[in-house]
């Protein structure tokens, strides 16, 4: 029995007293650094207060004015040592990776945080109004977001393949002496589009139908216009001759053309005005 009572149980933790040695001095470390950080805290924050009470009692402020704000200091800077809040709560843990992004796309699109629920609501929403015969017909309700993250140039654009219609443009190609064996591409979809539709900013062109293409207004085709004086005037344009100088010997250009969607036709005709009249008729806020 007595034998039993001195054996000590497998699982428990033996602290001898080699190991007490050992962690002393990491102990001791650690009791040292909150020491200095706390003298720390402590003496800035003295400072500042006892500097901030000489200024307003020079300043003739009274003196229970000055312990107020003395003790407001001080519990502000007691607040910041101890990491705490008003309430004495923490910091609230700041979120990591994929919790940082959805908080971000939460608040740049709020309807990104709806629920199944309340996203089938929505859909349901629609069927009904959809089954109504005497709904009057409306805009896409896209319109009004896509007009927002239209640039003025963008613009212009639209409405110049809305007035004159697709636009030819042209890639420049690498050759060979036998023309098909090898073939690389030195530049694509030159246009006049940015000359053509007045653009002030034309050396961004390549932008602004990349940005109309992402929001299915216009699109790239690959086959050319019927109407060839046009690509015989755009291939003699310095641009597309630069090109050509680079691609070497044996280059050769490639006749595309640059259309407007139905998406993007309809746009135009509800929100774009077409008409220089119409235009110049509009208030100048809108």
């Amino acid at each position: 029995m007595e034998q039993a009572q001195q054996t000590a149980p497998h699982d428990a933790p033996v602290l001898d007293r080699d190991s007490l040695l050992r962690a002393a001095p990491v102990l001791a470390r650690l009791a040292a650094s909150a020491w200095w950080r706390a003298t720390g805290w402590t003496v800035t924050a003295s400072v500042r207060v006892s500097v901030r009470m000489l200024r307003a009692a020079a300043a003739g402020e009274p003196p229970a004015v000055l312990m107020r704000e003395a003790e407001s200091e001080l519990r502000d800077y007691l607040r910041r040592l101890l990491g705490v809040d008003e309430n004495g709560r923490g910091p609230a843990p700041e979120p990591r990776g994929d919790a940082r992004a959805d908080v971000r796309r939460r608040e740049a699109d709020p309807d990104s945080a709806l629920t199944v629920d309340a996203l089938r609501e929505r859909g349901a929403a629609l069927l009904r109004r959809s089954a109504e015969l005497d709904e009057a017909p409306d805009a896409h309700p896209a319109y009004a977001r896509i007009l927002t993250e239209l640039a003025p140039d963008e613009a212009r654009i639209l409405r110049l393949l809305a007035i004159e219609g697709p636009q030819p443009a042209v890639d420049v190609r690498t050759g060979s002496p036998l023309g098909v064996v090898k073939s690389d591409l030195i530049a694509a979809g030159i246009s006049m589009i940015g000359a053509q539709a007045g653009c002030r900013h034309p050396e961004r062109v390549h932008q602004y139908l990349n940005n109309l293409y992402r929001l299915g207004l216009v699109w790239f085709s690959r086959e050319q216009l019927d109407d060839l004086p046009r690509y015989q005037v755009l291939e003699a344009q310095p641009g597309v001759a630069a090109a050509l100088e680079r691609a070497g010997r044996g280059a050769r250009t490639v006749r595309r053309s640059i259309h407007l969607t139905p998406f993007g036709i309809d746009f135009c005709r509800l929100c774009l005005p077409l008409d220089t009249a119409e235009i110049d008729a509009l208030p100048r806020d809108a």
